[in-house]
């Protein structure tokens, strides 16, 4: 039997606008949405909205009623949720009657889509405790997410799932890298080292055929069919329990054109799976339930679903990588001493892991992946804006402590 688990991460940050120095002081607004470059969240939003979630979410609603066994499972940031709420309600609303049909798992994650596992435990829980809490207030209590966790970027390690563990999840998702497996399969269920949790592993093959190899002529299998795609998933029936596909929800219609036929590849893609008697689709708790682990599978270091490394090498590869990311963190003390609402929102807006992997340098100037997803136009652009914005953040927070306001002139909003 192959069960096909379908899961999508639903993620926007809020961009930091071009932040000069001579902003610092002068303007606490980092997050525009009113300037016309591509760093206008609202802009950016909506066309998101327009072009994936709007017509993803209507797709998903019919298969859903269509195929009554088909299931999908999300992961939704609360920087989305915030941004919908405010910049595209249609989408939100649709949303919402996606996990009113009760064939759609939302799993645990991050609000802010952060790297805090790695530099604050602490903040790490919070973080859990208020996406937990979004969740509840967009979507009802029902659906709180399950006990399966997805961590930022599909960052995991041993100490990951012995921590979430004692949070009282059964399950985490991570990444099928092949320096983890070895001979080892993706298709099957894993037991972290040294404790119970079980692991789910993208089977990133399958996966990436979608979201990036989807529409590249250039790739010896284009044009992919639903038919083509059922049959390699067939073939996994008696060599797997379950095939774990996961990517960003924007793969439709954002990443991956209308033009390329992905929504109507989407569209067939249920039945086609379906024709074969052995296949099901299952949410991740379900595939937890019903599938025992194999084996062990130990993980000493960090691995990620980022780039051919597959490791934190996306967002911690350079030196201004390394040094805005321990700036914002070591603020954590004072930030949350201050009791400043917009202080504490900005300072955890400020840890998005997006910011940092605008930073990174590896192959930019090659035109790769990393400068298709920059709206800087380098690297150094983002590092400057962000250490910008930092220094502002500190400025607010030292007036904050010594009792002054913590915020800029209302004329630096306009």
């Amino acid at each position: 039997m192959a069960s096909i688990c379908l899961y999508f991460h639903v993620h926007q940050p809020y961009r930091i606008k071009r932040y000069r120095v001579y902003d610092i002081g002068r303007d606490s607004n980092y997050f525009s949405t009113f300037d016309e470059s591509n760093l206008n969240n609202k802009k950016i939003l909506q066309k998101v909205a327009e072009k994936c979630y709007i017509p993803t979410n209507k797709l998903l609603l019919h298969l859903l009623d269509k195929h009554p066994e088909f299931k999908i499972s999300f992961s939704i940031t609360g920087l989305l949720l915030e941004q919908l709420e405010e910049y595209s309600p249609e989408s939100l609303k649709l949303f919402q009657d996606l996990v009113e049909t009760g064939k759609v798992e939302i799993v645990g994650e991050t609000y802010y889509h952060s790297l805090s596992f790695l530099y604050s435990k602490s903040e790490f829980k919070r973080q859990i405790a208020m996406h937990k809490k979004k969740i509840a207030k967009v979507f009802g209590k029902k659906a709180v997410p399950t006990k399966v966790f997805r961590n930022t970027e599909l960052i995991y390690n041993n100490s990951l799932a012995h921590f979430l563990e004692k949070l009282g999840y059964s399950a985490v998702l991570a990444e099928g890298a092949d320096h983890i497996l070895c001979w080892r399969s993706p298709n099957f269920l894993y037991k972290a080292k040294g404790a119970n949790i079980k692991l789910l592993l993208k089977n990133y093959r399958l996966s990436d055929d979608i979201a990036f190899r989807f529409s590249s002529r250039d790739w010896a299998d284009w044009p992919l069919t639903a038919p083509k795609f059922a049959s390699w998933v067939n073939a996994i029936n008696g060599n797997g329990n379950v095939v774990n596909l996961f990517m960003d929800y924007e793969t439709f219609g954002e990443h991956q054109w209308i033009d390329t036929g992905i929504f109507n590849f989407l569209a067939k893609l249920p039945q086609e799976l379906l024709k074969h008697p052995d296949n099901d689709f299952v949410t991740p708790s379900e595939a937890v339930e019903r599938y025992n682990a194999v084996s062990e599978l130990d993980v000493p270091h960090f691995v990620s679903w980022a780039d051919v490394e597959r490791d934190l090498s996306a967002w911690l590869s350079n030196a201004m990588q390394h040094d805005a990311v321990s700036k914002i963190y070591a603020l954590e003390d004072k930030v949350l001493s201050s009791k400043n609402k917009k202080l504490i929102d900005d300072w955890r807006r400020l840890q998005a892991s997006d910011h940092f992997y605008y930073m990174c340098t590896k192959w930019f100037a090659d035109g790769d992946v990393h400068k298709y997803f920059n709206p800087y136009d380098t690297p150094y652009d983002a590092f400057i804006s962000y250490m910008n914005a930092v220094a502002d953040l500190k400025l607010r927070l030292e007036k904050r402590l010594k009792g002054g306001s913590a915020h800029a002139p209302l004329s630096s909003f306009r």
